[in-house]
């Protein structure tokens, strides 16, 4: 099964491909209610990720800005990327522009947390 978001002016682009475990946040996240926006999106896809064992799971971002509080959310994700990691491979590849600075240090302050978690740094 997979989950495809177009995004909009405010929130990205994101692409949840459930048999393959890999998953895709683009673009800019800033939206007016972020608990309306990501909740119906998080809450599956951390049911799932919570029931795999043994799997690949591949989490590409390429997000050129994003709010503090779509920053909450995706801390919240990668905490619970850690927590699965522990009976499955985890991947992030964090994708930034490579003149960002701003985007490449919020991805070394998402990594800090993350201690069993492949964390890639893909500058583009």
């Amino acid at each position: 099964m997979i989950t495809e978001i177009k995004s909009t002016a405010t929130t990205p682009h994101i692409t949840l491909n459930y048999a393959k475990n890999i998953y895709l946040f683009e673009g800019e996240s800033f939206p007016e209610d972020v608990n309306d926006y990501f909740d119906p999106i998080m809450q599956p896809l951390e049911d799932h990720l919570r029931k795999l064992q043994n799997g690949n799971i591949q989490m590409d971002f390429f997000l050129t800005y994003f709010n503090s509080a779509s920053t909450k959310v995706f801390f919240n994700l990668f905490s619970l990327l850690e927590d699965v990691s522990e009976f499955n491979s985890v991947t992030v590849n964090w994708k930034y522009h490579a003149e960002d600075d701003t985007a490449e240090e919020f991805g070394q302050e998402f990594k800090e947390d993350l201690v069993n978690v492949e964390f890639n740094f893909v500058a583009i």
